[in-house]
């Protein structure tokens, strides 16, 4: 056995004096399946055909299974160490896709996913697309119900200036903006581009073209209530995936 194989332990056990366990169906096609593949390995001294007219073994069967380890680039600032956000160190396994089937190309504008638990530590919303040649800016906002959790609102052209705007709003009220970014103005007219966001307990951390942008902290503090996305205006999109991460 290879030594980045896992081992499953399946404990069949019973007393001198117990009557044999007995299988039926398809159940008893899957063992005498599984026994077939270990006794043609050479991992069982008895054809499984002989087995079966005698009592299962009272020990442990050992089952081997692989599971792969994917390889991620170098740790950044900030990083929260979860496979599929970049930067990350191996961890043994892929992240878990939520829901199962995500959106594939084309996705219309606007565009509307609903959350029917709400959004989660641990959740990553991937989003790739591109900018319109003539764009003057495009949303992302997380909502719940009428309020906006958080909106992203890249503008291309502000006083001349492109700029990145965050913000959340309550019933009419919007809170402060925040403008400051990590790394310069990501986006492009006429461009793709890559996004991802990732919420933890604390905040939305947002890398762009896998380069850390922005984090935003959480003002509505009860994330898994905010049920809702939708994007807005000048943008075309590819796909928008959303992966729960290990």
């Amino acid at each position: 056995m290879r030594r980045n194989e896992e081992e499953t332990h399946i404990n069949v056990s019973r007393s001198s004096s117990a009557a044999p366990p007995s299988f039926s169906g398809s159940l008893q096609v899957q063992v005498h399946h599984e026994l077939s593949i270990l006794w043609s390995a050479g991992h069982l001294p008895t054809e499984p055909s002989a087995m079966a007219q005698s009592t299962l073994p009272t020990t442990l069967l050992v089952l081997p299974t692989h599971s792969a380890q994917l390889a991620f680039p170098p740790a950044w600032h900030g990083n929260p160490g979860q496979p599929g956000w970049p930067g990350q160190g191996p961890t043994g396994g892929a992240p878990q896709q939520w829901p199962p089937a995500p959106a594939v190309a084309p996705v219309v504008v606007p565009f509307n996913m609903n959350f029917p638990r709400g959004i989660y530590d641990k959740l990553m919303l991937t989003i790739r697309g591109q900018i319109k040649p003539d764009a003057k800016m495009f949303t992302i906002n997380f909502l719940r119900g009428n309020d906006i959790a958080l909106h992203i609102n890249p503008r291309f052209s502000e006083g001349g200036k492109p700029v990145l705007v965050r913000n959340h709003k309550l019933g009419e009220r919007w809170g402060k903006e925040e403008r400051d970014l990590l790394s310069p103005f990501p986006f492009m007219p006429g461009h793709h581009f890559e996004m991802k966001i990732l919420c933890t307990f604390t905040e939305f951390k947002v890398v762009i073209n896998n380069t850390p942008a922005f984090d935003f902290q959480h003002r509505i503090k009860e994330v898994n209530q905010i049920d809702r996305i939708n994007i807005l205006h000048d943008v075309t999109l590819t796909s928008v995936n959303v992966d729960t991460l290990p």
